[in-house]
């Protein structure tokens, strides 16, 4: 029998040092459901959280904090914010060296070298790529992540770096494993476009020509939400498994039981 909680109302505080930040609860599900209030929060990293912000984040009741973040992003943003009580999982869903140079040229190279290496929807076709070796490459992660879910990891939050590629991504499979509607996890993932959410470009160099219009269009598609990406992901998705429901039991090995313990941990009862 699914467990019987007190619905939290959704809130959306205004955090100071942390980005992105939201509830997904409230979603529907394709059979009637809603996911439940305080169960799965996403945001940006928790690294510059202030006082008032972890204040805010131990109300929550958090059982894990899963921080998709590699060695590189933690070495340029800093460590998590220590949370009592709160068990924090490290699972990069990046290698540490894939794109390190890339990723140095972005904060440090100058208007010829962006062109050369972001102009032409290139920057689009990396990021679509990117999503479509997340789904190829990182099963186990994601098998291990909706295991833990379904275990005793809840209330969880998810984050990366922005919010929304990594943590995006995992968010959607949770969604998706529970039978959220995809348009709701569409919506959910395209939130993270909204001005108070993006994250925040940092660029080595202070002075106007490295935050120019050209510099900014350029670097745009690389810290934009957009549909392409993700549906790039799911594209994979059924062309590697068919559907998502194989992809779900042969990819990601979430069985029947799995499943129904995952919806019991996140869904309102029905």
């Amino acid at each position: 029998m699914t467990q019987q909680l007190p619905q939290v109302p959704s809130t959306e505080p205004e955090l100071t040092g942390v980005r992105n930040f939201r509830d997904v609860g409230g979603l529907p599900t394709v059979d009637g459901g809603r996911v439940r209030h305080g169960r799965l929060f996403r945001s940006g990293h928790l690294a510059h959280a202030t006082e008032g912000d972890a204040a805010f984040l131990a109300t929550l009741g958090l059982h894990t904090v899963f921080d998709f973040r590699n060695a590189a992003d933690i070495r340029l943003e800093g460590p998590d914010v220590e949370l009592p009580g709160v068990r924090n999982v490290n699972m990069p869903l990046s290698d540490p060296a894939d794109g390190a140079e890339f990723w140095k040229m972005i904060r440090e190279g100058n208007i010829e070298q962006l062109r050369s290496i972001l102009a032409d929807d290139k920057a689009a076709g990396r990021m679509a790529e990117s999503y479509r070796r997340m789904i190829t490459d990182r099963t186990d992660e994601h098998s291990r992540i909706l295991h833990a879910l379904a275990d005793s990891s809840v209330p969880a939050l998810m984050h990366c770096a922005a919010g929304k590629d990594r943590a995006g991504l995992a968010i959607a499979i949770s969604l998706l494993a529970v039978g959220v509607e995809r348009e709701a996890v569409e919506a959910d993932y395209l939130k993270s476009n909204d001005p108070h959410r993006r994250y925040l470009v940092r660029r080595g160099d202070n002075s106007p020509e490295a935050l120019s219009p050209e510099v900014m269009e350029l670097l745009s598609p690389l810290f934009d939400a957009r549909l392409e990406y993700l549906h790039s992901a799911f594209d994979t998705i059924e062309r590697t498994w068919g559907t998502t429901e194989r992809y779900l039991t042969e990819g990601l090995g979430i069985g029947p039981g799995t499943r129904e313990r995952l919806r019991e941990r996140l869904l309102v009862a029905v």
